[in-house]
């Protein structure tokens, strides 16, 4: 029994001290890249929000003559209030998945398993489950198949899909009222900056701090 015990501890030290220590992904310099870019366009982000005084002014909101002429009221909406107009999407897909509990549990879980089982897991640690070693390729083959099913054969894909549909309708019903006559817009500001500009920098930050683990698999 006790050299039973004696030969695992022998092997696992001899693997730390022969390489790198081993780190979970949460501590990886990787991950910790990963989240400081993150939030920080983030912050970037909500610091080009409109005031929401301005979003929500009666007195500026009258019913469009025509079509034309809500499609035109919302397109200058969208530009003015476009950081507005995404935190209220994300605030619909997020009161949507709380009152589903059970999906957002699923969604988050997913999510867990692409950063920690494949994006930011160190490449020289094996993934081990119930005592088998899967490659990478098994790996990103599992998480693709485990995606596929539960965005597009549960009721997880239709309640986001509504939840977007909502969340749009409500955006362009009040761009069609909201008259955009009293707002400002600089014409020299960039077509993509605001939340839209967040949106492109959260997925190349992602793309960045995730390139070397990816690279390393390939």
């Amino acid at each position: 029994m006790a050299s039973a015990v004696t030969i695992p501890m022998k092997n696992t030290q001899s693997t730390v001290g022969s390489g790198a220590k081993a780190q979970p992904p949460i501590a990886t310099p990787a991950f910790r890249t990963f989240l400081s870019r993150l939030t920080s366009s983030i912050r970037q982000g909500f610091s080009q929000r409109r005031p929401w005084y301005e979003l929500i002014d009666r007195t500026a909101m009258s019913r469009p003559d025509n079509l034309t002429d809500a499609y035109s009221r919302i397109r200058r909406n969208f530009s003015y209030f476009k950081v507005n107009y995404t935190t209220l999407l994300a605030v619909v897909l997020a009161f949507s998945l709380l009152s589903h509990p059970f999906s957002l549990l699923v969604l988050l879980g997913l999510l867990a398993a692409w950063l920690f089982l494949y994006l930011f897991r160190p490449s020289d640690q094996p993934l081990l489950i119930f005592g088998r070693a899967f490659s990478d390729r098994e790996t990103l083959g599992a998480l693709v198949v485990l995606t596929l099913f539960v965005v597009f054969l549960t009721s997880i894909g239709s309640l986001l899909i509504s939840a977007v549909l909502i969340g749009v309708a409500i955006i362009c019903l009040h761009g069609a009222f909201r008259v955009p006559e009293d707002l400002f817009l600089d014409d020299q500001e960039p077509g993509n900056s605001g939340f839209l500009s967040f949106l492109g920098n959260a997925a190349t930050s992602a793309a960045v701090a995730a390139a070397p683990a990816v690279a390393s698999r390939v």
